[in-house]
């Protein structure tokens, strides 16, 4: 765990309210995240993740874009705290993509587990199935 990140405690403040009971922070945090977006399929119009799921395409695209710039900038910047923010917003709006293709963190796994190699690749690491593998165009 990095310096600058925590565990929340419980009401005790001397129990961590999820330590040891979660194996990969980032899995249960996109994990989380990815349940909230495909709740938010039925949210209705006031909901932003609602648009970006339900209206036209090219919306989300448009954010990812926007999002992905973000980070470059940041990154010029040399600004840890601020690159991280954007990476996040990119995160976020890639996962809303992945729900609008019904594309589920597990085949997400499998794809970053498939370019790998067998020695690198984690024991009981999700992968494709062959037909289901796409290099380039």
């Amino acid at each position: 765990m990095s310096y600058k990140t925590y565990i929340p405690k419980t009401q005790n403040e001397n129990e961590p309210l999820n330590e040891g009971n979660v194996s990969s922070q980032i899995a249960a945090t996109l994990e989380a995240l990815a349940k909230t977006i495909e709740a938010r399929r039925s949210a209705g119009e006031e909901s932003y993740t609602y648009r970006l799921l339900e209206s036209d395409l090219q919306l989300v695209l448009d954010k990812i874009t926007e999002e992905a710039l973000e980070v470059v900038e940041a990154a010029h910047e040399a600004d840890a705290d601020h690159l991280r923010y954007e990476i996040a917003d990119l995160v976020y709006h890639l996962l809303v993509v992945l729900g609008r293709f019904d594309i589920s963190l597990d085949e997400l796994s499998a794809e970053l587990n498939m370019r790998m190699t067998d020695e690198e690749r984690p024991l009981g690491g999700i992968c494709l199935h062959e037909q289901y593998v796409k290099r380039g165009k």
